[in-house]
């Protein structure tokens, strides 16, 4: 059973947008796109919201995105939206078969 997080990340003056071009820069994204099971990892901007980046990210199943959860990269994303200062607010879907 597939699973697709949806997570806003919301800042002042700039910060999730800064916060998504480090994930890119840092190698971070595409890391997270290396692990197994990972199915999409990928950056959004709301037309009608400057301040949130929406990040879509979709794993084949429970397992995968549990493993993606224990990673140490885990800790680099805290670390960076800590830096930046945003909220999250997060969606999550599981695929009906």
């Amino acid at each position: 059973m597939a699973f697709t997080v949806n997570i806003y990340y919301t800042g002042e003056k700039g910060n999730a947008k800064k916060f998504a071009e480090e994930m890119k820069t840092s190698g971070l994204v595409d890391r997270i796109r290396a692990e197994k099971g990972n199915l999409r990892y990928d950056y959004f901007f709301p037309m009608d919201d400057p301040e949130t980046v929406l990040l879509i990210d979709a794993w084949e199943n429970g397992e995968a995105l549990d493993f993606h959860h224990k990673s140490p990269e885990m800790s680099e994303i805290a670390a960076l939206r800590e830096k930046y200062h945003l909220k999250m607010r997060v969606q999550k879907f599981i695929e009906a078969k």
